[in-house]
């Protein structure tokens, strides 16, 4: 099989046009084609006039070996990638022999559901324990809280139950990673035997949005427990059960996992536990950190989130093409570097989209952006954040180096955004114009703000930190020069931002373990080791594959 890259149509192509295309980059006739299968499709829109779509397809011909001579030093055809995932090890058929040998994993975001699936796949049976409700319970709850129907329940929100985070997003599904094993593709795959759109497979920068992503959680859920692996709702671990290792010459870590204990008083118990916890899981990480499993502090960023009319960016990103069918809503990814040495970028843009409130703490407000599959709400959204420096983080430290200083900062710039949007959970908003000009906002213009709850117009300037407010004056005017329209001035911008990634990392060794306890596996977001749904999916399946390969050599005869 080959692997043909860059092959470049216009947006109007026929179908029959991308195997003319195959076999003029080969020079091959008809005859030697078996069959291609197209692998990605991007969009070139660098010039508007001639916006063209990029595709890579694998092909299989008839003289492959020839091929391949004939264009050595071609990088556009090469030998086709194997995809395939093959699994690390398989559990016996009596597994397992005693109850702590049974994996336990914590958490039901991607993270946690791709590693119980395929330890479940390997035939280890896990047990997945997730604080929140399931998708249906949840979704119901969470609308219900947006539109003002409900109260705000702590252990179940935008942030926990079943599908982690990400539930309420747009579902993207693409990272920055390092993929060489190609667990991506195992991600992608298993989405799509999940409920997913088989389109996740082939298209540049996939998304699946919010109700599909429901379908897709349920679809994983149904899935691992036909293979043996149970799930647990509303379960919430208060504390992970160590015992000192006092003669840890072999393991070189002085504490052992041995259990969990429950919120209702109850104890499980494991001597191999995956915590795929979530970025916000802020009550776990001070619990780690009281029975002594090591952490650290982890910089991240914080912001706002902007809001323009959709039709404005589609003008901006395709130009005369704008509406073709062939492109739908657009999207767009800024940085700019300010004076002061910080960097502003976009982050989790969603087309056509709303802002949803995403606090996992009473009395706090936090902003996210979520998309339906069809992406067709009146405005595209995106958070603009800065990064922090280690400086941010000092007057929140309890001691130098305080692992949870980023947690007490998040916590405090939540609760100015709560004060400031006057409580009952809205949001403070502001005009982009008012907003560089260093004024408040005393009424809304052309952009209507989709935020749930709702919002009340104030003085952002008063919420972030000074270095972050010059930093961001600095870089909208730049991002408008780049994206013309964007310095619209009523653009609306609400916040306040500040779950972009985990401000918390559990540090852990080549083998996926914590670094001081054995038996500890942390993986995904909360741990610092992912940001997004793909991510964390791939760093669910490497942490399962290590937990895996521990069970076999512990499960093994001596």
């Amino acid at each position: 099989m080959l692997r043909l890259s860059e092959l470049k149509l216009p947006l109007d192509h026929s179908p029959e046009a991308i195997e003319a295309v195959i076999l003029k980059r080969l020079r091959i006739p008809p005859s030697q084609l078996i069959y291609h299968r197209l692998v990605k499709r991007s969009i070139d829109a660098r010039r508007h006039e001639r916006i063209q779509l990029i595709y890579s397809a694998d092909v299989k011909v008839r003289g492959e070996a020839a091929l391949l001579k004939r264009h050595a030093g071609n990088q556009k055809i090469r030998k086709a990638p194997d995809t395939r995932y093959y699994p690390v090890a398989q559990a016996p058929t009596d597994f397992p022999q005693v109850e702590t040998q049974r994996p336990v994993v914590v958490g039901a975001g991607p993270c946690g559901y791709f590693a119980a699936l395929l330890l479940a796949q390997m035939g280890f049976k896990p047990l997945l324990l997730e604080r929140g409700q399931s998708i249906k319970k949840r979704t119901l709850e969470t609308f219900a809280f947006w539109r003002g129907q409900r109260p705000f329940n702590p252990d179940s929100n935008a942030q926990f139950g079943e599908g982690g985070a990400g539930t309420f997003s747009d579902g993207k599904l693409y990272s920055q990673v390092s993929d060489p094993e190609h667990y991506g593709r195992k991600v992608f795959e298993e989405l799509v035997a999940s409920g997913a759109n088989p389109e996740i497979l082939t298209v540049h920068r996939p998304h699946i949005g919010t109700y599909k992503l429901a379908t897709v959680v349920r679809g994983m859920r149904a899935r691992i427990e036909e293979l043996g692996g149970e799930i647990r709702f509303e379960t919430r671990v208060d504390e992970l059960l160590l015992r000192r290792d006092l003669d840890h010459s072999r393991s070189g870590k002085p504490l052992q996992v041995v259990g969990l204990k429950l919120a209702d008083g109850s104890t499980i118990s494991s001597r191999h536990v995956l915590f795929a916890l979530g970025h916000s899981a802020r009550d776990s990480f001070a619990m780690l950190e009281r029975v002594g499993v090591k952490l650290e502090a982890k910089l991240f960023s914080v912001g706002l989130r902007i809001e323009h009319p959709q039709p404005l960016i589609d003008r901006a990103r395709w130009g005369p093409m704008v509406g073709h069918p062939q492109l739908g809503h657009a999207e767009y990814k800024l940085v700019h570097h300010a004076r002061n040495g910080r960097s502003v970028y976009s982050f989790c843009m969603c087309p056509g989209g709303v802002v949803v409130g995403a606090t996992s703490q009473a009395d706090c407000v936090v902003t996210n952006g979520m998309s339906q599959h069809t992406r067709n709400e009146r405005n595209a959204n995106s958070a603009l954040v800065v990064n922090l420096e280690h400086q941010d983080l000092c007057s929140y430290e309890r001691w130098p180096g305080d692992p949870l200083a980023g947690v007490a900062l998040q916590r405090e710039l939540e609760r100015r955004a709560f004060q400031l949007g006057g409580g009952g959970y809205c949001a403070p908003a502001q005009r982009q114009e008012d907003f560089l000009a260093g004024r408040p906002t005393t009424c809304l213009g052309e952009v209507t703000p989709s935020y749930l709850p709702g919002i009340k117009l104030a003085d952002l300037n008063q919420m972030l930190p000074a270095p972050l407010i010059e930093a961001l004056r600095e870089a909208l005017p730049a991002f408008a020069r780049r994206l013309p329209g964007y310095e619209h001035p009523d653009a609306v911008l609400t916040g306040v931002e500040t779950r972009t990634s985990s401000p918390v990392r559990i540090p852990r060794d080549n083998s996926f373990e914590s670094l001081n306890t054995t038996g500890l596996i942390p993986a995904g977001e909360g741990a610092g080791y992912a940001g997004g749904i793909l991510s964390a999916g791939i760093d669910g399946i490497r942490a399962a594959e290590a937990l895996a390969k521990q069970l076999v050599v512990v499960h093994s005869p001596a």
